[in-house]
This record gives structure tokens, sequence and C-alpha cells, in this order.
């Protein structure tokens, strides 16, 4: 692989987070715009893009091949469907030795899909734990890696070289901890971390009509309601996608809530502050992570 100021880049999808990785690159990264590209369905994506001298040119979907012929690393950020689909219809257009990866929030159908690629393209599966509110590449600039998770799921024919060249890529961009695990495990721990706390989110905004709430508010539900200014078509996608996982973290959630209703309901109130401690306590241990 060429030295990362060397390579010439390609984006699939210059929307919230295409656009968030097109910053990065060119502004943390040394890329020249000469030397990253893009491609969208949105052709007004790729004019603003390329007005904000982020990337030296774009291509709308359909020549989507002649930008990948020309790119040694690639970085796909359509949803999970929307890149199963680009890459049964785009495989063969891939530059031989291609480093590919992805930004999809489930894992488990890219990362087979991937084993079956051509031999001489590299596909690490990955997924950046940052976002913004709102979407589309106007939303870009409000997105900050600096210092957020970033998992990777490699592949058993990955090459440990390709692995560190995209890990120290993943760095400059800003990502602090890089997390390397399998697509299951993947799966299962994002359906808690992200997508149950979306979940919660909605229900919360869903079960309250009075849109004057906020007036009551001192910053809690604020926090809580962050997320729930979501692209909806995507989070229904990545509920659905991971099914089973969302559903067991979700009834994990019930249960604890329905814990604590009964200790209001019935008035205990040792067994309950008992219980807020031990929430409080292992609150505090996450804050010790390395």
């Amino acid at each position: 692989m060429k030295p990362i100021e060397e390579c010439t880049i390609g984006i699939v999808g210059m929307g919230l987070m295409g656009g968030a990785f097109a910053i990065a690159l060119r502004n943390r990264c040394g890329i020249a715009q000469n030397n990253l590209l893009a491609c969208d369905i949105d052709g007004n994506a790729l004019t603003l893009a390329r007005e904000a001298g982020l990337i030296a040119q774009g291509w709308e979907g359909a020549r989507a091949g002649e930008m990948l012929a020309r790119c040694d690393v690639v970085f796909l950020c359509p949803g999970p469907a929307a890149l199963l689909k680009f890459l049964d219809e785009w495989e063969h257009s891939f530059k031989p030795g291609a480093l590919v990866t992805d930004i999809a929030g489930v894992k488990g159908s890219i990362a087979a899909r991937a084993e079956q690629l051509r031999s001489d393209i590299e596909f690490i599966p990955g997924h950046p734990m940052a976002g913004a509110e709102g979407g589309g590449f106007a939303a870009a600039a409000r997105c900050n890696f600096q210092g957020k998770n970033y998992i990777l799921t490699p592949l058993s024919r990955n090459k440990p070289e390709n692995l560190l060249f995209l890990k120290d890529l993943i760095h400059r961009m800003g990502f602090g901890r890089i997390t390397e695990t399998s697509p299951a495990d993947h799966d299962r721990k994002i359906a808690f971390t992200s997508q149950l706390c979306h979940v919660i989110a909605a229900s919360l905004i869903d079960c309250e009509a009075d849109t004057a709430i906020t007036r009551f508010g001192g910053g809690s539900f604020e926090d809580l309601t962050r997320i729930a200014v979501f692209n909806a078509p995507l989070w229904t996608e990545l509920f659905t996608t991971n099914r089973d996982a969302l559903l067991e973290r979700i009834d994990q959630f019930e249960d604890s809530l329905d814990a604590i209703k009964g200790f209001i309901r019935d008035g205990k109130i040792t067994e309950m502050e008992q219980r807020l401690a031990r929430v409080r306590e292992r609150r505090q241990a996450l804050d010790k992570l390395p």
C-alpha cells in the first residue's frame, strides 16, 4: 500500500458520514483535493463537496465504476441494504488491490458478503461510533470524530499490514480507541449501546405530545432525546436488520424498568436505594475504562 498521503481515496455516499470522512481526510490526514473522489446518487451533494474544496471529482450513481477503478482506498457509506446491493453491482469495478471498508451499523451480513468478494479486494468491515443530529451532507461539518470509538471486524483473509494501514488512517482522522471484534459480537453489543438508546429516545418523544414540555426541562430530557432527531429510514433498517439482538436488549431493558417501577409502586424504599446505588457505582466504573 502507498503512503496515506499518496493514495487516491474514494467515498461512496456523500451524506452525513461520507461528508464527515471527506472533511477529516482533507483537514487531518493530508489528503490533497486531487486525491479525493466521491460518488453519490445525489448530484447536488457532489457539487457542494466539490465547491467546498473537499473532492476533486464526483460521479453520480450509474458511473460509480469509473471512480472505483481509480481508488486505492474506498469508504462505503450507504446503509446495509444499499451497501450489499452496491457490492453486487460494482464488485468487478474495484481497482485490483484496493483497500475497502464500510461504516454500516450492522456487521453480520456485511462481513458474510465481504468474505465472498474477489480475492484481490481487501475489505475490512468497520463501524465509526460517531454522528450528528440531522442528516445529509449539510450536517457533515457537525460530525466530530475526535476521540470517538471505532469498531473493526476483520476477516480471516485480511492482511496484517492492511489492517495496520487502516488503523493508522482511522487514528489520523481523529478517532481514539479502535476495538477489534467479531461481527456477531459487534451486532449484539451495538444493539445495546446504540440501537436500544435510539429506541428509548424515540419512545420518550413518542409518549408525550406536548411540544412545549421542554419549558420544564433541566437538561436531562434534552440529553436523553438528542438522538431522536434521526434518519428514520436508516434507523428503521438498522432496527429490523439486527432484530434478534435488539429485541433481546429491549427485553433486558424492560426487565430493569419493571423492577424499578415495582419499587416505586410498592414503596420499597430500601430496595430502590440499593438498586440506584448499584447503578451509580456501575456508571462510575464505566468512566474508568482506559
